[in-house]
């Protein structure tokens, strides 16, 4: 059976393009070709099956008043059962989390992860092996990003996760990563551009088979 990779994480893993002139297809969706889920299934090779999960909205834990099931926690029993047997989850969310209207800071964003890695982490779908989870901290959001519907904040906070995230993986014992450098793109200053994609992937390709030894 081929390694099973899930991939959990909000718009930047669904593969929301902000600017359709950076995609070939022109529209708000990378394609097949440059989604860094895709392009890291083109890396890995035939051994390995990378499932895509990304929901644009998603947090870790915390509920969306404006918007129904963004929290990862309620589903991620269903999502790992559905694809077992899992042998890495790969987590990268945070970036909704810093919304000014649900309210949390970097650290509480943090222990959202913690909450979240402790959920999978008691899931039965690992098969004969130990719970293998890797946290990605995103791309910092960027000071010049303008978006009224996140609020004000955000950017501080979310330049405070990887320091929370990486605590977290070491407390309980799983991998992490630094997602920061990864493009962002000019308009919102909070996705990916096609670059950034394949930064992203180019980057996991080369960690993500040393964690399946």
């Amino acid at each position: 059976m081929k390694k099973h990779i899930l991939c959990l994480g909000d718009s930047n893993t669904h593969g929301y393009c902000a600017d359709p002139s950076d995609c070939a297809d022109g529209g708000i969706r990378f394609n097949e070709d440059e989604r860094w889920t895709c392009r890291l299934q083109a890396a890995l090779g035939d051994g390995y099956l990378v499932i895509e999960e990304g929901l644009s909205g998603r947090t870790t834990v915390f509920p969306d008043p404006l918007h129904e099931s963004m929290a990862a926690l309620p589903v991620i029993y269903s999502l790992l059962k559905s694809h077992e047997i899992i042998d890495l989850l790969i987590i990268m969310l945070g970036t909704n989390d810093t919304k000014q209207r649900l309210g949390v800071n970097a650290t509480c964003i943090g222990l959202g992860m913690q909450r979240l890695v402790q959920k999978a982490m008691s899931v039965d779908c690992w098969g004969e092996k130990r719970p293998n989870i890797l946290i990605v901290a995103p791309p910092h959001i960027r000071p010049q990003y303008n978006d009224p519907a996140m609020g004000e904040g955000c950017a501080e906070k979310s330049a405070g996760l990887a320091e929370q995230y990486a605590a977290q993986a070491e407390l309980l014992g799983v991998h992490f990563m630094d997602a920061e450098g990864c493009e962002f793109n000019c308009i919102d200053y909070m996705h990916l551009t096609r670059r950034g994609h394949a930064q992203l992937a180019d980057r996991l390709a080369a960690l993500v088979p040393s964690l399946l030894q």
